[in-house]
């Protein structure tokens, strides 16, 4: 059996397994999508600011290193 089929033959089986799966599960038309994911960005933006503005606490892998005083840096 050559590889071609053996990949449509899997893609079938798939897509038995999962009835009525085709694309996102969602029922929004990509416009809508992108104004969802847009406002989700926008609250997940704001609510870090916030985080900074309000003295930190955030989980910043750079503050870590920062504050650790150590690193690779060359001495």
């Amino acid at each position: 059996m050559t590889r071609g089929s053996q990949r449509e033959r899997d893609r079938e089986r798939a897509a038995a397994r999962k009835p009525g799966a085709k694309g996102p599960q969602d029922g929004l038309t990509p416009e809508q999508r992108r104004e969802r994911d847009k406002k989700a960005l926008e609250e997940k933006a704001a609510k870090k600011a916030q985080q900074s503005a309000a003295g930190g606490g955030g989980t910043s892998t750079d503050s870590k290193n920062k504050a650790a005083g150590g690193g690779g840096g060359k001495n």
